[in-house]
């Protein structure tokens, strides 16, 4: 979830990568963009887990962005609204469901073996 100059939004990513705040506020011709917080949020989700929010923002009256990377992925997986439950979708059909904003936002994560 993304704060952009107050209003709220879905971003949609892999786990392998991560959100460039600037190429948001460039894109969304935004003044301040940031990560949101979970207590900031969560009421907007009141039968999710905080934190296993699905990625269908549109439900709750949110606008959706998915990364573009996603576009040549067969299935997606996410939460179910609670930590316990994951769903396998085909993209395809998610992007049927949401019919979100596919966007180029995000970059590759790199992470060091500890």
């Amino acid at each position: 979830m993304l704060n952009a100059d107050g209003c709220f939004l879905m971003a949609v990513v892999p786990a392998n990568r991560t959100v460039n705040l600037k190429k948001v506020e460039a894109a969304l011709d935004a003044s301040r963009v940031s990560v949101a917080f979970e207590d900031e949020f969560a009421a907007l989700f009141p039968s999710c887990e905080v934190g296993a929010m699905p990625p269908f923002g549109n439900l709750f009256g949110l606008p959706v962005y998915v990364d573009a990377s996603l576009e040549t992925q067969g299935d997606i997986f996410f939460n179910a609204g609670n930590h316990r439950q994951t769903v396998r979708l085909d993209y395809a059909d998610f992007k049927k469901l949401a019919n979100p904003i596919v966007v180029d936002w995000t970059e590759a994560r790199y992470r060091k073996a500890a």
